[in-house]
């Protein structure tokens, strides 16, 4: 067969004999592809390497960020500032004294300040891909022209044979022509905790699972021990590997609410602002019947544009957000994508892998069945502390022998160790056996005696056509020749007559119990009657219905060691000891995390790749399903279509069995549905749905470099309780950063009307220059806004649900307070205006009679302190409220006013930004006209309580 007729399935290689995939790639186990062969295929597929789609570049980012609207019209604005400074210089027209340009700089200053904070928000690279190349192995030994050689990793193509050992990272997708002990570590693409134990001789279905095609072998993969040799299948963009590559570079980056927001705020602020120039200019010509005062007018315009645009906004929203990941560190979670704070606050479903998120990724023994008798274990962890009930009651061992007789058997048939690191109980080696070994250490039997008393000296190991493993031992007391009644710990005083030596057996119960035609009954054996084997049967049905994951336990005494590689003969004629029930116990605190969501209107949702058993379990223990939910298995919703999972997302909370395209599936049904999903993820298979996801969320501990470089966060203690407190943080952000805006902007329309209206009603000049605004909206808007961003949560942040991410920045009542606001603003300032316009031009007047425009500037100033001390609760009394509860607040408000005091009262600031000397009287009477407005918003807040309506 030529490489032109290769076969561009992928799907089929575990369903084919191995005869048939070596003929369909006609190639030879022995020989391999000759160099003409080998030629041919690289020019049909290209290098096995992970390709990279092209994205935006650093330019690319950075001019991005010059598009926003408001940063064009501020562009604008100091262009035209420009000009007009250039042609009075030139027709030297300047006011003594007057800095040229220094407008213009100022807000080409603020512009370029924006547009950086934009760019280093932005141009964080995906760096997922390169994690991903990363697990692919640079060297590989192949079989070519029926010689061994050694070749990069790259040069791989389908067809050739590749050889496996012990350590190495599998460089491409194959199918198994043979294998000895292959056990391959899968976890980072399936998901699987525990290591698969290959076979090549196995022809599977075609709809096996990627986890369970165990005549398979994948790129990225580690091998942990044995040796196999495999036929190449697949190579870069088509492996296993190179479809999470794909899915990765598929899914689009949408922008967050918050910029969707920020957008949708600058095109309202500049259209409402373009609309009000075009009113005064056109206003201003009809008033004037011409022309002679459009420079006047130009410069009316310059600063209301200057005016309606927050320069400070983007600044202290960035800081708000940095501030919000400082918080969120300290409670276990690392944000690494900024807006992510905010977005948080969005949540309405979170996606929850199973294990060491929901669980305690600690293997813990529920329940034990022995001699008839089923006992319930206590205990949390790998604590071996803890006791057995039976009926609800405890009960003491020395009525039932049985339980540390059962307990040795965990003990010796155990390859784990037990021990206490810095005051926390952990084990070395595999979770199940540590679970074994944490139970005989509730029942009294520690590891170290009884490896003494029955020391190993062969076994039988495990392995996946067996499903068990044995372990002989010897029996010190017999073997030296003492009596068995001195020699022998009671607890198997009953396993033996004289024989030296003792088999223990573990396994699966069925093939265990199989085995065995006698059985422990406390001190003694008797037959193993069809009537035993039919209740531990049912008794292993009721704790596999229930999640657990059982083994079965037998005992053999023997009088010789049994020759390697007897376990066929040598395992029968077992002793039953009984059956152990374990389950990955859920982590303490996630209940209640549940149960916070739910109050929160947060919909959690359990997505495992463990049993639909296990999963139900785990998920009514823990409240996210109810006794009789539906569990949706991977195969049911690989047979679903995408309108089929659609409908059926909102009914199903547990995902049993799935695959990563499910993962991504079922993130992308719930968007389609209008939810906003956090999703977790721990393995290179979750990537692609930790990316399309609105929040992906990696582990810490467990997660690999490639879900942590394609996520939002990384948990870590990967405990879902922290993700619940994330979402709490991310809703305190939100609801701050409205309340910052709020205060901005109701400040911002006040100015901008306020502007306007002075040469509608008749006064000389501008009150404001453009550099002024930039001072109101930069400092006395600034400093207090940054001290609204820290205050502290309302009580019922988590009580209420989670506000829709796709409301407008305007939305319950943000859009008519500014407006309101804003009038009151600008209805003080003007009435403040027309006093100081007439007493600073009365005959007599001894001040500079432009002083009127330092009394508006300082008024305006001022009025936006009183402002911010009663903005910071919606419906609470400013006097009601603890005024050290957010000591920052007090803070810039005192430091804002002495600043705007200098302004006025300090000769070189005063010349720089243009202001004059106000006497005691007029100060006071900026003072009282600012009142007015901390006086309104306190107003505002009695008349609501007494209609008995709650602002938002």
């Amino acid at each position: 067969m030529s490489a032109n007729s290769l076969p561009e399935g992928a799907a089929v290689w575990h369903s084919l004999e191995v005869d048939k995939a070596l003929d369909l790639l006609d190639s030879n186990a022995d020989s391999g592809l000759t160099p003409q062969e080998i030629q041919q295929r690289l020019q049909k597929y290209g290098p096995n390497e992970l390709e990279e789609t092209a994205g935006r570049s650093t330019w690319e980012i950075l001019l991005d960020q010059f598009k926003n609207i408001m940063l064009l019209m501020l562009i604008g604005v100091a262009l035209i500032s420009g000009l007009i400074d250039l042609w009075a210089w030139r027709t030297g027209t300047l006011k003594p004294g007057e800095v040229p340009f220094k407008d213009t700089i100022a807000i080409l200053a603020i512009v370029i300040l924006n547009g950086i904070l934009g760019y280093v928000q932005e141009s964080r690279a995906e760096k997922a891909l390169a994690a991903l190349k990363k697990m692919t192995s640079p060297l590989v030994r192949v079989i070519r022209d029926t010689r061994l050689v050694e070749i990069a990793a790259k040069e791989l193509v389908p067809g050739d044979v590749m050889l496996l050992e012990a350590g190495m990272q599998i460089a491409a997708d194959g199918r198994l022509i043979e294998q000895s002990n292959l056990q391959i570590r899968e976890s980072a693409l399936t998901g699987e905790a525990h290591s698969a134990n290959k076979q090549a001789t196995l022809k599977l279905p075609e709809e096996t699972d990627l986890g369970d095609r165990i005549n398979l072998v994948f790129q990225g993969t580690e091998v942990l021990q044995g040796r196999g040799k495999v036929l190449v299948t697949n190579t870069g963009m088509t492996t296993e590997l190179g479809k999470i590559a794909t899915m990765l570079q598929a899914v689009e980056n949408d922008p967050t609410p918050l910029q969707q927001r920020m957008t949708q705020l600058g095109n309202v602020l500049v259209t409402g602002s373009l609309i009000l120039v075009a009113i005064v200019v056109i206003g201003g010509v009809i008033k004037d019947g011409g022309f002679k005062n459009i420079q006047e007018l130009l410069e009316v315009s310059l600063s209301m544009a200057v005016a309606v645009v927050p320069e400070g906004l983007p600044a202290v929203i960035t800081v708000t957000l940095a501030l919000g990941t400082q918080r969120m560190v300290r409670q276990n979670a690392l944000i690494r994508k900024l807006p992510a704070v905010e977005t948080l606050g969005s949540v309405t479903t979170i996606c929850s892998d199973k294990t060491g998120t929901l669980t305690q990724n600690k293997m813990v023994v529920q329940s034990v069945s022995t001699n008839n008798k089923t006992f319930r274990v206590t205990g949390e962890g790998y604590a071996p502390t803890g006791d057995f009930q039976l009926d609800g009651q405890k009960i003491s061992l020395e009525e039932s022998p049985e339980i540390p007789a059962l307990s040795v058997a965990c003990t010796i048939c155990n390859d784990s160790v037990l021990q206490k690191e810095q005051g926390e109980w952990a084990i070395l080696g595999d979770p199940t056996e540590g679970a074994l070994l944490t139970l005989a250490g509730k029942a009294g039997i520690e590891k170290d005696q009884w490896n003494s008393k029955l020391p190993r000296v062969a076994e039988f190991p495990f392995s996946s056509e067996r499903k068990r493993m044995s372990v002989i031992t010897q029996v010190e007391g017999v073997a030296t020749g003492e009596a068995s009644s001195r020699g022998v710990d009671p607890a198997i005083a009953g396993f033996l007559q004289s024989e030296p030596y003792l088999m223990f057996t573990k396994g699966s119960p069925e093939l265990t119990l199989a085995r065995s035609t006698q059985i422990h009954l406390g001190n003694y054996t008797g037959p193993l009657t069809e009537e035993h084997r039919q209740k531990i049967l049912a008794e292993n049905d009721l704790m596999a219905s229930k999640g657990l994951r059982v083994l079965g336990f037998a005992y053999k005494p023997l009088v010789e060691i049994p020759p390697e590689g007897s376990d066929e003969t040598s395992e029968q004629d077992l002793v039953w000891l009984g059956l152990v029930g374990m389950l990955d116990a859920p982590r303490p605190e996630v209940r209640a995390a549940v149960q916070e969501c739910r109050d929160a209107g947060i919909r959690p949702i359990m997505i495992t790749g463990d049993h639909q058993l296990t999963a139900r379990a785990i998920a009514t223990n823990l409240g996210i399903a109810q006794e009789g939910d539906r569990v949706l298995t991977g195969q049911e919703l690989q047979r679903m279509t995408d309108q089929e999972l659609e409908q059926n997302v909102d009914l199903v909370s547990i995902y049993a069995r799935v695959s990563p395209e499910h993962k991504l599936r079922i993130v992308q049904a719930l968007q389609r549905r209008g939810r906003f999903v956090a999703m977790t993820g721990d393995g290179v298979n979750d990537a692609p749905a930790l990316k399309q996801a609105d929040i992906g969320i990696a582990m810490g501990i467990t997660g690999t470099d490639v879900s942590k470089e394609a996520s939002d966060m990384v948990l870590l203690d990967d405990n879902f309780a922290t993700i619940v407190s994330a979402t709490k943080e991310g809703r305190v952000v939100y609801t701050n950063i409205r309340r910052f805006i709020k205060y901005i902007l109701g400040s911002n329309i006040g100015e901008v009307l306020t502007i306007a209206a002075a040469p509608l009603i008749g006064l000389g000049g501008v009150p404001l220059t453009p550099l002024q605004i930039l001072w109101m909206n930069l400092v006395t808007d600034g400093l207090p806004a940054l001290a609204l961003a820290v205050e502290p949560p309302e009580p019922d942040v988590m009580q209420r649900p989670p506000f829709s991410p796709r409301e407008s920045i305007f939305a319950r009542g943000l859009g008519s307070y500014m407006i309101r606001i804003g009038i009151i603003f600008a209805i003080i300032t003007i009435t403040l205006m027309l006093w100081a316009y007439q007493h600073t031009h009365a005959v007599g007047y001894q001040g500079d009679p432009e002083a009127w425009k330092t009394m508006v500037f300082t008024t305006l100033c001022i009025a936006q302190m009183g402002h911010a001390i009663a903005i910071r609760s919606n419906n609470r009394l400013t006097i009601e409220m603890n005024p050290f509860s957010n000591i920052f607040v007090l803070a810039a408000v005192v430091v804002t006013t002495i600043l705007q005091l200098m302004l006025v009262y300090v000769p070189p600031l005063r010349d720089f930004f243009g202001t004059h000397y106000l006497n005691m009287q007029e100060l006071g009477v900026c003072i009282g006209f600012s009142a007015l407005m901390f006086v309104w918003i306190e107003a505002e807040k009695i008349f609501l309580r007494i209609m008995g309506k709650k602002a938002v």
